[in-house]
């Protein structure tokens, strides 16, 4: 099982104008740490300044040059399908097609009531939004005119379907994308053990577990992310070995960790207990 890392893109104590370098400097530590991937997240109206994650990844882009880079996961039906389509390829094309694209339908109303978009329709969105970005990709005409593919990254990136419960989107996840993403946030550890059953009988042959919380001195912030998340690694080291075999026992192939303070050397620790 392989561990990455995943990074929301909110402001840092830095001063202003220097977000840039922390952003920056972060990546370049993960990939010189060894760890083979950087994921970001998608969030807009929440109350919280964030990043665009296509925008984001680009700048990671160019720091970096081996480490794999994700979104974990991007709102698709949010967007315009062909001008996300034409963000997504350039990040695959600068990037040297290390983009692995997690994509979603959104769970938030509140994105939703930001982009003035139909929160009630936003899986048939998805669903057609992915069919005009492959369309897209391929070069094919779509809406009467046709998006040129960039040499060398024609037919678009892996993508990687997040559903955290319902049983169709995970068999779709295993027929129709390169894989699945379950959230630690969100899953319980029965929701990850059916999951994982559901995905394996349809054929599915990548899993990736998003969003898994490490905080080894066990003092999370009341009302936090890692206080409500449901499958972390918010513990004491001694628990924490467990419950990363735990989650390699289910079957998962990846496993995306996250320190709220980014502490590379706790999730270095981490990895070392694999």
């Amino acid at each position: 099982m392989r561990l990455s890392i995943v990074t929301f893109m909110h402001p840092g104590a830095e001063p202003r104008g220097q977000s840039l370098d922390r952003i920056a400097g972060y990546a370049r530590r993960v990939e010189a740490a060894g760890f083979p991937g950087i994921w970001v997240t998608d969030s807009l109206g929440r109350g919280r300044a964030t990043l665009d994650p296509i925008v984001a990844l680009a700048a990671l882009a160019a720091v970096t040059r081996r480490v794999e880079l994700g979104t974990a996961v991007l709102q698709v039906s949010l967007r315009h399908p062909v001008d996300l389509a034409h963000r997504v390829q350039s990040v695959q094309a600068l990037s040297g097609n290390r983009l692995r694209l997690g994509v979603g339908s959104g769970s938030t109303q509140a994105d939703f009531d930001l982009f003035g978009a139909d929160y009630a329709q936003r899986f048939r969105t998805l669903m057609t939004s992915l069919d005009t970005m492959r369309h897209t990709w391929r070069g094919d005409t779509v809406n009467g005119g046709t998006l040129t593919p960039w040499p060398g990254s024609e037919g678009g990136p892996p993508v990687l379907l997040g559903a955290w419960r319902n049983p169709r989107w995970i068999a779709y996840a295993a027929t129709h994308c390169q894989g699945w993403i379950a959230s630690g946030l969100y899953s319980s550890w029965e929701d990850l053990e059916s999951g994982m059953r559901i995905y394996r009988e349809a054929g599915g042959t990548n899993a990736v577990l998003a969003n898994v919380v490490v905080d080894l001195a066990n003092r999370p912030e009341p009302g936090s992310l890692a206080e409500r998340a449901k499958v972390s690694l918010v513990c004491s080291p001694d628990e924490a070995r467990p419950r990363l075999k735990r989650i390699e026992r289910i079957g998962f192939d990846e496993v995306l960790v996250i320190s709220p303070a980014s502490a590379l050397d706790e999730l270095e620790r981490v990895r070392d207990y694999l």
